[in-house]
């Protein structure tokens, strides 16, 4: 029962994700990610985080995005009460959304991304997601953050939300994870911790640590 985004920005090189849901603990249960590889978003009314590591698995094998939706959600005779959604460091993205997922359920492949929502107030929320992300300038981390917010005005989750996560992998970079686990007003939250997370001494630090391109990287 959750909203999720999954993009990739030519110009910096990096893939990232964001989600939100009226649940508890949304970025460990949905966001997965590795630099150099891709990212996945495993969602629904039984979400399987067994799915969103074996969509890394199999892109890191060299399956396409499609191919590693297509076999994962055929595998599982559980699969109508899952949504997945992937995309891999170049190629488009790919989802599937099960039938038994409660309504409203929607997703959409767009342009260097896939978005996903399932119990959705609206089926205006999935468009306002992606059209938000490719309206927004500015960082991608922003850029998805702004898909959260905008999904959340155009109906969010039925339930309201109360975890939002965002994940920015890259090869030159150390993973950015940030959840809110548990909030009334998780968005805001999200986006004052990213604030946080880049700037100052917590920035100076993250920029210093072992990358996919640098892994004997240490403090200066």
């Amino acid at each position: 029962m959750t909203f999720s985004i999954l993009a990739r920005d030519p110009d910096s090189g990096l893939i990232g994700g964001a989600a939100a849901t009226g649940s508890l603990c949304v970025g460990g249960w949905v966001l997965r990610g590795r630099a150099g590889v891709g990212l996945s978003a495993s969602q629904g009314a039984s979400p399987s985080t067994l799915w969103g590591e074996a969509a890394l698995d199999g892109m890191k094998a060299g399956e396409s995005a499609r191919d590693v939706v297509s076999r994962i959600t055929t595998e599982d005779r559980g699969r109508e009460f899952r949504q997945l959604s992937a995309l891999g460091v170049s190629g488009p993205g790919a989802v599937f959304s099960g039938a038994s997922n409660s309504p409203k359920i929607d997703d959409q492949v767009f342009d260097g991304g896939v978005a996903a929502g399932n119990l959705l107030a609206s089926h205006a929320v999935v468009p306002a997601m992606v059209d938000a992300y490719l309206g927004t300038s500015g960082a991608l981390a922003e850029r998805l953050i702004a898909a959260l917010f905008a999904a959340q005005d155009a109906g969010s989750d039925a339930r309201g939300l109360f975890s939002a996560a965002l994940l920015i992998v890259g090869p030159d970079r150390a993973p950015l994870t940030l959840r809110i686990d548990h909030s009334d007003d998780p968005l805001p939250a999200l986006r004052g911790l990213l604030a946080r997370a880049t700037s100052g001494d917590y920035a100076f630090w993250a920029r210093q640590v072992p990358t996919l391109n640098d892994p004997e990287r240490t403090l200066d």
